[in-house]
């Protein structure tokens, strides 16, 4: 059995799109995420802290395309790890605030999730974990993830106000 290093990290995720400018509106406008470098119209590297990029957009094989079928194979989801469930509230607040459409809402135990889709069909997770001595467990010590429904007034709650600038 080959193991990787234990500090082995996903560093980015690469989305073929149809639209640019379709997918940084969502991307950059409504996530959040900073724009580090642009090639021309045909590519975008977005970050969520100053790294060189967290997600990469790209129309060179997909310009003008459609999403791929429900039953095709290929990415589930890109999931964006928030800091904390304040955070989590901030983000669904954007969402809010921009329309987007929920696909889903879970606290799985271990993290409290959104589920929903980009303007291409990716499917995007937007999670906070819980500090893990509160992951839920069986009696023998093993992770025991649930799903059960998360409400969303109580974490639109959380959200920090929005300050009058």
């Amino acid at each position: 059995m080959t193991t990787q290093p234990p500090s082995l990290r996903i560093g980015h995720v690469h989305l073929k799109v149809a639209d640019m400018e379709r997918a940084l509106g969502f991307w950059r406008d409504v996530i959040g995420l900073t724009v580090m470098q642009r090639m021309g119209t045909r590519a975008a590297f977005l970050s969520a802290d100053g790294y060189h990029h967290h997600v990469g957009l790209n129309t060179w094989e997909s310009l003008g395309g459609h999403a791929p079928p429900d039953d095709a194979t290929g990415l589930y989801h890109v999931a964006l790890l928030y800091p904390d469930r304040a955070a989590l509230a901030v983000a669904l607040r954007r969402l809010v605030g921009a329309g987007v459409a929920l696909e889903g809402a879970s606290d799985h135990g271990v993290s409290e999730a959104l589920y929903l889709r980009d303007p291409d069909g990716n499917g995007v997770e937007l999670y906070w974990d819980r500090p893990e001595a509160e992951w839920p467990r069986t009696a023998e010590g093993k992770l025991a993830m649930t799903t059960a429904r998360l409400d969303l007034r109580a974490l639109l709650a959380e959200a920090a106000p929005v300050s009058a600038t």
